[in-house]
């Protein structure tokens, strides 16, 4: 097959990995002002798709992170960026058939290192960004829970001689600015995936240093925002209503602390998974009023989707390089 024929396919891929994105990972950050009905559906699509298109186009060090820090792009081929897309969009369409939030950007990840080692071996990989990225994956769970946690004790002890009305009037206000700033957050961060798989793909082809240009941008933001709105109800159901009952003030705290959390990360460049932050900020507002308001046997089929993340992306990513660069 030409090399530009494998180009065309895996921007295609890329583009189809950014909806996938919308349907599972962007789902997140509306998914509490859906649950607790400050929004309606649809405001609430429009909302984040606009947000995650602003944050999108607000940033590129993520996109450089994705496309040539996790493997020297001078020893990729053009196969293995196609099976290391090709390998995040299975697991994402397979998570998302069942409902479980996992982290799109992590599967990615996954998929670009078993890609990289099929072509070139260990030493194609760029351990020092890896270890800042599996060390993301170890602290944003813990990060999102221990500050929504404490946020809503906060919360509870600064509001505690308010009225119940008067505690959902101000929160579901709150809860409406803190969603926005969570679909920002996500689009200034996860969005950027996409970015970096079709800028390490048009590098590879013209043999140059990988740059984002707009039109990736515009393109990936695009196409979050469709996935979002066309597919995303199973996401927003599990974390929305089945992991714990939400009020705008917890719906508030866990939006506020889980974007902090990722701006932080977008800061520095470092990958995050919005669903990673954003899962553990809700069990960690839940968990205030009582560990068993937590529903974990929810929770526990989200941290088995977390855990098989990376050895099955990277090993699918591997598999899919080896048959790619055979038969192409």
């Amino acid at each position: 097959m030409p090399e530009q024929a494998i180009l065309i396919i895996t921007i295609a891929l890329a583009l189809a990995y950014a909806y996938g994105n919308g349907i599972n990972d962007a789902a997140n950050s509306i998914a509490t002002v859906v649950s607790t009905r400050v929004m309606t559906p649809l405001a609430a699509v429009i909302m984040g798709g606009s947000m995650n298109m602003l944050g999108a186009l607000t940033g590129t060090s993520v996109a450089k992170t994705i496309g040539k820090g996790i493997v020297d792009p001078d020893l990729m081929s053009q196969t293995a960026v196609m099976a290391a897309i090709m390998s995040a969009v299975v697991w994402v369409v397979v998570a998302t058939r069942f409902g479980f939030p996992v982290s799109v950007s992590h599967s990615l990840v996954a998929g670009v290192l078993g890609a990289g080692v099929a072509h070139a071996g260990f030493e194609a990989v760029k351990t020092a960004t890896v270890y800042k990225v599996l060390l993301a994956l170890a602290l944003s769970p813990l990060l999102g829970f221990g500050a929504a946690f404490i946020f809503m004790i906060i919360i509870y002890r600064v509001f505690r001689r308010w009225t119940p009305h008067q505690v959902t009037a101000l929160f579901g206000k709150l809860q409406i600015l803190s969603a926005a700033f969570l679909a920002y957050s996500h689009g200034k961060n996860d969005a950027q995936n996409a970015m970096g798989i079709m800028a390490l793909a048009v590098g590879v082809y013209y043999s140059q240093d990988v740059s984002v240009d707009l039109w990736m941008q515009i393109v990936s933001a695009l196409m979050i925002g469709f996935g979002t709105a066309f597919g995303g109800w199973k996401v927003i159901r599990t974390l929305g209503m089945r992991v714990t009952k939400l009020q705008p003030s917890s719906g508030f705290a866990a939006n506020a602390c889980a974007a902090a959390v990722i701006e932080a990360a977008s800061t520095i460049g470092l990958p995050v998974s919005t669903t990673h932050t954003t899962s553990s900020a809700i069990m960690g507002v839940g968990a205030t009023r009582r560990l068993s308001a937590v529903r974990w046997g929810v929770t526990r089929g989200i941290l088995w989707a977390w855990l098989v993340t990376y050895p099955f992306c990277a090993i699918l990513g591997w598999i899919l390089a080896k048959i790619l660069g055979a038969i192409l």
